[in-house]
């Protein structure tokens, strides 16, 4: 299995997932020309895609997939109220027969898809993907983690987990009135440094092999400041970065591609 976040963050999301027969995109939030030029990097055709996995209708998880699913004829999965709270109206060039929906597990060719219900200001998927033993979750956009959530991705190898915001910079913001600082760190907004922290450190010492810091706000938050404060809150609890686990940080360019082996 192959994996790499080509983008993260409020202007577009998109992972590659590669197995042995299975090539999909979790999310297309960048335009279908930028689409394929990332996907170029990696010796990837948009023809060569099986499935575009969708988490929920904002316009940074879907902006191309309207144009790149009708301009190579793939197929989009989504849940049935994902679909019916908008995606519907939003995806209008999408051909009905390329408009699949899933209401629990599913599979594109070799890969299983478990979709896993998170908290959000709209109905919203993370997804937890497995070919045979070689699993990996993706929990981006939720508001709070709970046993469930946890349950859900325990024992993946690879984990993109949601480190939207620094609380002291998303306080002291002056581009963002109250009520949008208020959505972001309410429940069902957005996972701060300190909830991933609390969050990564159950996914270590369960297992958990590599952790990767995404959905990064551009206003409130940087790679550096995430990475430093989420291990250093590990490190307090004796979990050293680097020794049994590690830590990487999606950006809003291509960034490590992970290949998970038997």
């Amino acid at each position: 299995m192959r994996v790499i976040n080509l983008s993260s963050g409020s202007d577009g999301n998109l992972t590659y997932v590669e197995t042995e027969n299975a090539k999909i995109l979790i999310d297309d939030g960048l335009s279908c020309k930028e689409t394929q030029n990332r996907l170029a990097l990696l010796g990837i055709d948009g023809r060569q895609i099986d499935g575009i996995v969708l988490s929920h209708e904002h316009s940074d998880h879907i902006k191309g997939v309207d144009v790149f699913s009708t301009k190579f004829d793939i197929p989009v999965y989504a849940h049935d109220e994902v679909w019916n709270g908008g995606l519907w109206n939003k995806l209008q060039k999408v051909k009905d027969k390329n408009r699949r929906v899933f209401d629990g597990a599913f599979e594109i060719k070799d890969l299983i898809i478990n979709p896993v219900e998170v908290p959000h200001d709209v109905k919203c998927f993370g997804f937890s993907l497995s070919e045979n033993d070689k699993r990996i979750s993706i929990l981006t956009d939720l508001g709070h983690t709970d046993e469930h959530i946890f349950r859900a991705v325990e024992g993946s190898k690879l984990v993109y987990i949601e480190a939207n915001h620094d609380l002291n910079m998303l306080k002291n913001c002056t581009k963002y009135p109250l009520s949008l600082k208020m959505r972001i760190a309410g429940k069902n907004g957005h996972l701060s440094n300190d909830a991933s922290a609390e969050f990564v450190k159950k996914l270590v010492t369960s297992g958990t092999k590599q952790i990767v810091l995404a959905h990064l706000s551009r206003e409130n938050n940087t790679p550096e400041l995430a990475y430093n404060y989420i291990s250093s809150k590990l490190a307090d609890d004796g979990l050293i970065e680097g020794e049994t686990f590690k830590i990487d940080v999606a950006l809003t360019r291509p960034t490590t591609l992970f290949k998970l082996k038997d």
